[in-house]
């Protein structure tokens, strides 16, 4: 019999960043079905078999019913209190899409968030952690090119 290591379990979350046109409408948050409820990234965990960014693409289409692009990876949280149900590590990506989410699979609804009303304190897991870094980072760029022109 083969040894089996005891590890944690490997997820992968988006920010997805809505676009219309050129025009950049906010991110996605998903409201949960199951336990943990509350509003959440939309993400899942990575198949056996299954390349890290295939499942960041897959989870996405099935919890907000958007195809997303993705543009990079925001960090990866690994925190073993992260998940309440057990130790995950999740490569957090950004990535961006066209069109109206719309829930399926584990969320109810899937809807769009200007980055000014995201309601931080409502978010499960370290998601409000994850959205605070990303908007750290949205804040940043925009002073760095800021400084450019």
């Amino acid at each position: 019999m083969a040894f089996i290591p005891k590890t944690p379990f490997l997820a992968t979350d988006g920010i997805i960043e809505v676009y219309e046109g050129m025009t950049f409408k906010g991110i996605v948050l998903i409201k949960r079905k199951n336990e943990p409820v509350g509003l959440a990234l939309p993400g899942g965990f990575v198949e056996v078999g299954e390349r890290v960014e295939e499942a960041l693409v897959r989870e996405m289409k099935e919890e907000t019913n958007l195809d997303v692009t993705i543009i990079g990876i925001l960090d990866v949280y690994s925190d073993p209190k992260r998940d309440l149900r057990f130790h995950t590590a999740s490569v957090v990506y950004i990535a961006s899409a066209e069109g109206k989410p719309r829930g399926g699979d584990d969320a109810i609804e899937a809807i769009i968030y200007d980055l000014d009303d995201i309601p931080l304190d409502q978010l499960v897991f370290d998601h409000a952690k994850i959205i605070n870094d990303y908007l750290h980072l949205k804040k940043n760029e925009k002073a760095f090119f800021a400084k450019q022109l």
